[in-house]
């Protein structure tokens, strides 16, 4: 039986289409919905050309990086293989879906974010009566533009010193460079939920012994963490963000030893504080603080692009400085549904 993507032509220019990745020119071309019901079922149009040419990239029988240039069609898939490999990475142990609220997609450099900031009267859900003015919320534009970040790694190598390389293995490297671009990435989001997005936002700051935050400087206990906690009517801290320090103190704590949380963590690897927030460790997050938030309201994440790789290069084989980004920004949404803790 004869398909489409058997004899569909490949070309670096499927890389440089406005407005689509090399997935979505191939699923263009190739739509998946004509497997239905077929062995090819379940794959997408990019996984099918690996089929085509033969190309097993992960596993113990996984093919060596050469493989992709057998024929000068088959190297028109080795970018994207690139890019998948360090999305992969991207995604392993990422904290960015837990701490935001939202995800934009834009395609450019220049993004305003909306907000909302009401007065105490305004948060107050009061009685309408018959013919009263209802109450109002504002929404608008931010005054600042919100800034994105390319962030990303040069892969440096020559053909020759990786064609002989399994793929299977030369993923495990890309991935790591996925892992370090979605390190920084993360440190943006921190460095915006802390200082704000550029529109006079901080996030209101406490210390532990300050007299709102009881306790004594440079130590925390289960009780300053319900005094943090109670600070943040009438959003909900269901997220806390802790440095490794804070995370080990935490730990200690006879509230974190209750058996029916240990018996949790062991069981799924996660661990819920006996406040009911997701505990989320990042080494990110300077020593002695916290960041605590109501994930649903505190952080938009807007991605300008994603993972973008020198497909140019990739194809001819000049690997010898090839520059792998993703472009991405924050903005803070509701300040006051993200607060700081710090230790002293």
């Amino acid at each position: 039986m004869s398909y489409r993507f058997d004899n569909l032509k490949l070309e670096k220019g499927m890389y440089n289409e406005a407005g689509r990745t090399f997935t979505q020119v191939l699923e263009r071309e190739d739509p998946s919905e004509q497997y239905k019901g077929t062995a090819l079922e379940g794959l997408d149009a990019y996984q099918r050309q690996l089929k085509r040419f033969d190309i097993k990239v992960k596993g113990a029988g996984s093919d060596a990086v050469e493989k992709f240039f057998s024929t000068s069609q088959s190297a028109v898939l080795f970018p994207e293989y690139i890019a998948r490999s360090v999305r992969q990475g991207m995604e392993e142990a990422d904290l960015l879906p837990h701490i935001t609220a939202a995800v934009t997609r834009f395609d450019g450099m220049d993004y305003r974010s909306i907000a909302s900031v009401p007065t105490d009267d305004q948060k107050a859900l009061r009685r309408v009566e018959e013919g009263a003015e209802i109450p109002q919320t504002q929404v608008k534009t931010q005054d600042n533009l919100v800034k994105l970040h390319k962030r990303g790694r040069m892969l440096v190598a020559s053909y020759e010193a990786i064609r002989y390389q399994k793929l299977d293995l030369f993923s495990v490297t890309l991935r790591q460079i996925g892992a370090h671009i979605n390190r920084m990435h993360l440190e943006d989001a921190i460095d915006v939920l802390l200082n704000g997005d550029g529109n006079g936002n901080p996030a209101q700051e406490f210390t532990v012994g300050d007299g709102t935050i009881g306790g004594s400087a440079g130590t925390l206990t289960y009780d300053e963490l319900v005094d943090f906690w109670a600070q943040f009517e009438p959003y909900e801290m269901n997220t806390l963000l802790v440095s490794g320090d804070m995370m080990r103190q935490m730990l200690k704590m006879d509230e974190f030893q209750n058996p029916l949380t240990g018996l949790n963590f062991q069981g799924t690897g996660k661990l819920a504080t006996p406040l009911g927030a997701t505990l989320l460790r990042t080494s990110a997050l300077e020593s002695g603080k916290l960041i605590g938030l109501d994930k649903r309201y505190a952080l938009e994440m807007v991605q300008g692009s994603d993972v973008l790789v020198e497909y140019d290069k990739l194809i001819d084989r000049q690997l010898e400085r090839a520059a792998i980004t993703s472009i991405s920004g924050f903005a803070k949404l509701f300040t006051e549904a993200a607060k700081v803790l710090k230790l002293q």
